[in-house]
């Protein structure tokens, strides 16, 4: 049940950056991964996870979370991240922002996990095309600049700096709690 819900989480996010952009190219990438907790920060609402391959990361956990104090170090859980980018090319037009975020969490008691889908609108200047490695760096309406990998299909030997560009870029990540292996029964000798 679990495994679908976090499927139909990741179809939801790809489909809101497809449907906010219509007929325009969309380039997603996902990664899946099993962390360890290594430490966890009630007061701060932090958790720092370390990956596979050794690398650390801290996460901070939304207020309506309410199972942070299950959270503790040694535990494992699955981690999904999706992003997808809609880029379309436009000529014209103010910088301008918009963000959603939605979140749903593990009820009062249940394993903790939950997923966050965060979707941010930008109008915006081209700051820098790399053709080779297909990414766009966008300035924004505060002047923030932002990094996004582009589609195949979209043409960015249409681009150089100075053009005008509107994009939907949605992340989406998704935890759940792995079953941990219990430890082999200790053998008297």
């Amino acid at each position: 049940m679990k495994r679908c819900a976090i499927a139909l989480f990741i179809a939801l996010a790809v489909a809101a950056a497809q449907a906010q952009v219509k007929d325009r190219a969309v380039a997603v990438e996902q990664t899946e991964v099993v962390v360890t907790v290594t430490k966890v920060d009630p007061k701060a609402r932090t958790v720092t996870f370390s990956g596979p391959k050794g690398g650390v990361a801290t996460l901070a956990v939304p207020p309506q979370a309410q199972n942070l104090n299950q959270v503790k170090p040694g535990q494992q859980y699955k981690l999904k991240y999706v992003e997808a980018v809609a880029i379309e090319i436009s000529k014209g037009g103010k910088p301008a922002a918009a963000a959603a975020e939605e979140i749903q969490l593990a009820p009062k008691g249940a394993k903790p996990g939950g997923t966050v889908v965060r979707t941010r609108q930008i109008a915006g200047v081209v700051d820098a095309v790399d053709y080779t490695n297909r990414y766009i760096a966008v300035r924004g309406p505060k002047g923030n600049v932002l990094s996004l990998k582009a589609a195949d299909d979209v043409p960015l030997e249409q681009l150089s700096a100075g053009d005008r560009v509107s994009l939907t870029h949605t992340e989406a990540l998704a935890i759940e709690m792995v079953q941990q292996a219990k430890p082999a029964a200790k053998k008297g000798n």
